[in-house]
């Protein structure tokens, strides 16, 4: 069990700081497993390319729009994906000079083991949440604080939501 409230420094800790060292600390275990999972020489800002990109894919100008960086970036950013073999450049349906940007077989399989990932650790991260390591009480946990959360972002932003922006 943890420290009660009283006894512990963080509860008096300004709200942008804890989402942001929450943040922090599941990305960086999550980023630690997809490397042990074989991905090594993939980051944050590939997967958020990834998820901006989609099934269908996007030009470089739409996934800039998507991360919230300038065209420059994204085309850096597709550069390097298309390097390391996760995308490809294809001819867009509409004509013209624009190409679009799709995943590759090893993007979506990267996707996928991503996915399980981020899952095991949520219920691990329940697991830890709950009393006595009970998942079933830490997945309410978890529950409440995604609601939580999506109330917070709704407050904030609308309906129209912001690009996450791969600053970190």
């Amino acid at each position: 069990m943890g420290p009660v409230e009283s006894d512990d420094p963080l509860y008096g800790t300004e709200l942008t700081f804890l989402l942001g060292l929450a943040f922090q600390l599941l990305l960086g275990e999550f980023n630690d497993r997809v490397a042990e999972a074989g991905y090594p020489d993939l980051r944050p800002v590939h997967g958020l390319a990834f998820q901006a990109l989609g099934p269908a894919g996007a030009t470089s100008s739409e996934l800039a729009a998507r991360l919230g960086v300038t065209k420059q970036a994204a085309g850096q950013i597709v550069d390097d994906l298309e390097r390391r073999g996760y995308v490809r450049r294809e001819a867009h349906p509409a004509g013209g000079r624009r190409k679009l940007v799709v995943l590759t077989e090893a993007a979506q399989a990267h996707l996928a083991v991503a996915g399980r990932l981020l899952h095991g650790l949520e219920a691990e991260l329940a697991t830890r949440l709950g009393a006595g390591g009970e998942a079933e009480t830490g997945a309410a946990e978890l529950g409440r604080l995604r609601t939580d959360l999506v109330r917070v972002i709704r407050a904030l932003a609308g309906t129209e939501l912001p690009p996450l922006r791969p600053v970190w």
